[in-house]
């Protein structure tokens, strides 16, 4: 019975050792995964790094499987954030002034601190100091039902509402922690404001959306990466993908991107990847780094808003996070999303090209996506994903900047409206829903104020 008990434990480490082999890729993204997400949420954001794990990553597919060999370290002296499993591996990711947190590669020197100069702003001021509650009952009760859980779903977990009107804002509330001057993570807005960086460029004359993209790729262009039908397919949807493992098991997260194949060319699919290309393709045009970029993107972009509260993040070896990684607060977004709103003109300045804003919100094909923004032209089915296109309850011509986990900057020409929401919203569609009937419950209190 000893002998046989010996072999049964022996066979099961055996089949343990080779499950943890043949996933060994998953296991280090995990591990990466936790030590870029608490190093920003914590130097950047300033969250407790326990609310952050719990809120953001525990409930990420896959993570309850490897949650009780899970062990984190903050550092908060060399402002760092170190992640193993089963004390196997280890990944560090390090906060640097300018620049927030980078995975660091045994390859790859650790990065160095980028220097933010901000200059004046455009854009007039959009509120005071103080949060802005609202005088309209009506919109003050939407507000406050976007941050109310319903018990049918995942919870919502909204962090951030700010609700502009006419160019001011009107109402918004913070959860507890959270605040006015509360750097939040884009996820993928940052795809909206790569979008933002290339216009910027392309009105400089310095790249064309026709562009051929290098690599020995002739039918990709810079058109197709904006409007994700170059032909990679779908690499991101929850949990993870080629794309988690592009941001969290690569130095080089464009020279990943490139590298995968094309499948379908001409057909629309979301595609992290493709904006890993574009990113470098921005950050070669402008020169001079990270810190190139970063001064690129606060002179011509962020100063001209007033977004004071920016941090872009790269990867280990330089290039900007485009699909996936920048930090600001809500209202430097509603910012944002008033650029846009105004068809890329600040303070009687144009920022953008003429027509930008109307390229980008062209529907690719079918789909409800331009190029960089969703749009709410269409609320057909998304087959890869199990959820629909489009914002339902919100007006036709809204389109939005949206990121994983219920970010959304959602703008409504038609009624000089601009929505943000940020959220820790898991589950399909990231709380869609939810945001849907905020904008439609915004436009109408605006509309009959009582």
């Amino acid at each position: 019975m000893v002998k046989w008990i010996g072999i049964s434990v022996a066979a099961g480490l055996a089949a343990l050792a080779i499950a943890v082999w043949s996933n060994r890729a998953l296991l280090a993204e995990a591990s990466g995964t936790v030590a870029q997400t608490l190093c920003s949420k914590t130097f950047v954001t300033g969250l407790p790094p326990a609310e952050a794990y719990a809120e953001h990553l525990r409930p990420e597919p896959g993570m309850g499987l490897i949650d009780w060999a899970l062990h984190y370290d903050v550092d908060r002296v060399r402002r760092e954030v170190r992640a193993s499993i089963a004390g196997t591996f280890a990944r560090r990711s390090v906060y640097r002034d300018g620049r927030g947190c980078t995975l660091v590669y045994a390859e790859v020197a650790l990065p160095a601190p980028i220097s933010v100069q901000q200059g004046d702003a455009i854009l007039p001021e959009i509120a005071g100091g103080e949060i802005v509650v609202a005088d309209n009952a009506r919109l003050r009760a939407a507000v406050d039902a976007a941050f109310a859980e319903d018990g049918s779903g995942p919870p919502r977990r909204t962090k951030a509402v700010v609700v502009v009107h006419d160019g001011r804002v009107v109402a918004e509330r913070y959860a507890p922690g959270y605040g006015v001057n509360t750097p939040l993570l884009s996820h993928s807005i940052a795809k909206s404001v790569a979008n933002a960086l290339a216009g910027i460029l392309v009105q400089r004359g310095d790249l064309s959306v026709s562009d051929v993209v290098p690599a020995g790729r002739g039918a990709i262009t810079v058109d197709s990466l904006l409007r994700m039908n170059a032909g990679f397919g779908f690499d991101e949807g929850g949990g993870p993908s080629r794309s988690t493992q592009m941001w969290f098991n690569e130095a080089d997260t464009a020279k990943f991107a490139a590298q995968a194949p094309l499948s379908t060319p001409g057909r629309w699919g979301y595609s992290s990847g493709g904006y890993a290309i574009l990113s470098r393709i921005i950050g070669d045009k402008i020169g001079g780094g990270p810190q190139g970029v970063r001064a690129f993107a606060q002179s011509a972009l962020f100063d001209p808003l007033g977004m004071r509260h920016v941090t872009l993040e790269f990867d280990a070896r330089g290039t900007m996070m485009g699909a996936n990684a920048m930090f600001a607060t809500p209202r430097d977004f509603a910012r944002f999303g008033l650029l846009y709103l105004n068809d890329g003109v600040v303070g009687g300045r144009r920022i953008l090209p003429a027509g930008w804003v109307a390229y980008s919100t062209r529907p690719t094909g079918d789909a409800g996506y331009g190029a960089g923004f969703w749009l709410n032209t269409t609320d057909a089915q998304i087959p890869e994903w199990g959820f629909r296109w489009g914002l339902p309850g919100a007006p036709r011509d809204a389109f939005m900047a949206r990121g994983y986990l219920g970010q959304y900057v959602v703008m409504v020409p038609s009624e000089k409206l601009v929505v943000v929401r940020f959220g820790a919203s898991h589950g399909p569609g990231a709380a869609v829903d939810s945001v849907g009937r905020l904008v439609g419950d915004a436009v109408r209190s605006l509309r009959a104020p009582s």
